[in-house]
């Protein structure tokens, strides 16, 4: 079946530009690769992904572009029909893509909104084997939005990009999968937004040393470190000088594609966090509110 592959980027629209460039930069432990006064992106040390982050100078903190990848460009191709299909609004037809690493893709709004793009062919960047301690990303782990009718939302990611269910948190969060990562999405009740983007770190170490990176340098943890019981994850999370939630995540469960069976676990304080030691909580997160720039297409 035709299906999204991976998470590529998340590009954002930020309003302190220079500010939310010096967080990845010195803070989170990511690696600028292209840039002028007015757009970056950036990459991981540990990964081949051109990108995991674009940042814009824009009039508001949104989200600008959240980017999956397909196999092939007949994958793109597949793709773009079954979101047009499905109702979806398109910003631009597959067409060669002219930002930095380049590749072959399509935009469309999701049914709420938000904004994605498909792509392959993307031009792979450096990467080098990393080291325990280093307490700096590997690559994207998984994205969590909020929707409305997330019901419905679960639906179009399944029978539209392919994806799988993993798991349910009662009946309000969906985990799903689209290779090996126990979840790449996650989706939640709410207002239509981001929720968070995670990222995986070598070890449970290296989430700590990176917790520690951050705290030297005024950021500190909202909510952990703990454990998830779905994904069986460990987790800290940050907000950035945007505003935006941030993860720092280890030791995502893998399974089988095509034949895990998802289960249901009922909400509980230590089905959220298995330690149940750490600081905060959901409530001592950025509260979610719509998107300031739904159904708008990014100036780039």
């Amino acid at each position: 079946m035709t299906r999204v592959t991976e998470i590529r980027y998340v590009g954002y629209g930020v309003e302190d530009f220079d500010a939310e460039r010096a967080f990845y930069t010195n803070d989170w432990g990511l690696v600028e690769v292209a840039g002028d006064d007015q757009m970056a992106w950036f990459k991981t040390h540990g990964h081949d992904e051109h990108h995991v982050v674009r940042l814009h100078k824009s009039d508001a903190n949104h989200v600008e572009v959240i980017a999956f990848a397909a196999d092939t460009r007949e994958d793109v191709d597949t793709l773009h029909d079954k979101v047009a299909q499905a109702g979806c609004r398109v910003v631009h037809t597959p067409r060669d893509l002219d930002a930095p690493g380049g590749g072959y893709g399509f935009r469309f709004f999701s049914p709420d909104g938000l904004p994605f793009e498909i792509s392959a062919e993307v031009a792979r960047s450096a990467k080098r084997a990393m080291e325990r301690w280093e307490g700096m990303p590997v690559k994207i782990s998984h994205i969590v939005v909020h929707s409305p009718d997330h019901q419905g939302l679960v639906r179009f990611f399944t029978e539209v990009l392919g994806f799988k269910v993993s798991d349910w948190l009662g009946d309000f969060m969906c985990f799903l999968r689209c290779n090996e990562a126990h979840h790449r999405v996650a989706i939640l009740p709410g207002p239509p937004c981001l929720n968070h983007v995670a990222y995986d770190m070598l070890t449970v170490d290296d989430m700590f040393r990176g917790a520690h990176r951050l705290k030297q340098h005024g950021t500190d943890i909202r909510w952990g470190p703990g454990r998830h019981t779905a994904g069986n994850n460990t987790f800290s999370y940050f907000v950035t000088p945007g505003g935006f939630a941030v993860e720092y995540t280890s030791e995502l469960e893998d399974v089988d594609f095509e034949n895990h069976v998802h289960k249901v676990h009922v909400p509980a304080p230590l089905v959220m966090d298995q330690w149940s030691i750490g600081v905060g909580g959901p409530q001592t997160m950025p509260h979610p509110r719509p998107d300031a720039k739904l159904f708008q297409p990014a100036e780039v």
